[in-house]
């Protein structure tokens, strides 16, 4: 069984900075990309960000230049540095990962449970 567990969202000020951790576990043979997605309420859940094993990086155009992925391998771990946010960058924030569960596995996407963050103005 694979778990991945989001931690670090909140209430926050606008132009305020939050950093989402998300930590894989469980049975994990080898994690190809990482991502972020969001869902605000009432729309459709769209990617934020995502990061390959080999630390390419992709973004919404909304965030570029404000939010930062990175990972720490060593851990199955994701990170996302949210700077300068605003109110529209409220949603829940989930965290997903491209990951085989034993060697002989197909890669599966698996899910976070979703962390909420909170933009006041």
């Amino acid at each position: 069984q694979v778990q991945l567990v989001e931690s670090g969202g909140g209430l926050v000020q606008a132009g305020g900075s939050l950093r989402l951790s998300c930590a894989a576990s469980g049975s994990i043979f080898s994690i190809n990309a990482m991502g972020w997605y969001r869902q605000a309420p009432g729309k459709q859940r769209e990617l934020v960000a995502a990061i390959t094993s080999g630390d390419s990086t992709n973004y919404a155009d909304s965030v570029k230049g404000r939010f930062t992925i990175s990972r720490d391998n060593a851990n199955n771990t994701v990170y996302l540095q949210m700077n300068s946010l605003k109110p529209e960058d409220t949603a829940v924030y989930y965290c997903n990962a491209d990951l085989q569960a034993y060697y002989y596995s197909d890669y599966d996407r698996y899910w976070g449970q979703g962390t909420q963050v909170t933009v006041s103005s």
